[in-house]
């Protein structure tokens, strides 16, 4: 995919604007302008997702969390690719099943239209594995430590084995794959205000 450079545009001061710059960019995925959005459990991905699809007057969005398991909390790439990146680059429509994580099968059908913006949004969606089909990478900018805290606070104590078991598996993902160096542009996890990465200054390429 052709690769923008740091600083080759204005950083959106809105979601408005940033809506605008995604729509201007080249389609990355077939017709798609593929965007994902990353950062730490708990970051505010879903949240920040919804108010950006809006701005986009409806561009579908891919939740990981439909194609994560239990058993394979990062091993989705296959399910992502197969499923929807490869008939979106088609120009077709892709249907997948979603996970049901209480009764820990894939049940209901999700469909995805070849938009002309179209996002991923999860923990990893930045990674190694993707990041060639992306038109640009946002990265929600919270502290793991923070943005676990408020995870495990939503979720309640219910769930608190499972966050154990998360956090390890976050921390071992994020280890060997970073996103946030390669992100395009940082999204403030509290008032979802996009800036700069500085970190893509220094030459970091995907």
């Amino acid at each position: 995919m052709p690769h923008h450079p740091h600083g080759s545009h204005a950083v959106p001061t809105s979601l408005a604007a940033l809506a605008e710059q995604l729509r201007d960019l080249p389609p990355s995925c077939g017709p798609v302008r593929l965007v994902a959005v990353d950062g730490h459990a708990g970051s505010g991905k879903t949240t920040f997702a919804a108010l950006l699809t809006r701005a986009l007057g409806g561009a579908p969005i891919v939740h990981l969390d439909d194609l994560a398991t239990h058993e394979q909390l990062f091993e989705w790439t296959v399910r992502l690719v197969d499923g929807v990146l490869l008939p979106l680059s088609r120009g077709e429509t892709a249907r997948f099943r979603a996970y049901d994580w209480t009764a820990r099968r894939f049940a209901e059908e999700r469909v995805v239209p070849a938009a002309p913006v179209v996002l991923v949004e999860g923990v990893g969606a930045g990674r190694r594995a993707l990041r060639p089909r992306l038109a640009r990478l946002l990265w929600m900018d919270l502290p793991a430590a923070a943005a676990h805290a408020r995870g495990e606070a939503r979720d309640g104590p219910a769930l608190a084995g499972f966050w154990r078991e998360w956090r390890k598996a976050e921390t071992a993902h994020f280890s060997a794959d970073p996103s946030r160096p390669f992100a395009d542009l940082l999204v403030d996890g509290v008032d979802m205000s996009p800036r700069p990465n500085p970190y893509r200054a220094v030459g970091n390429v995907r």
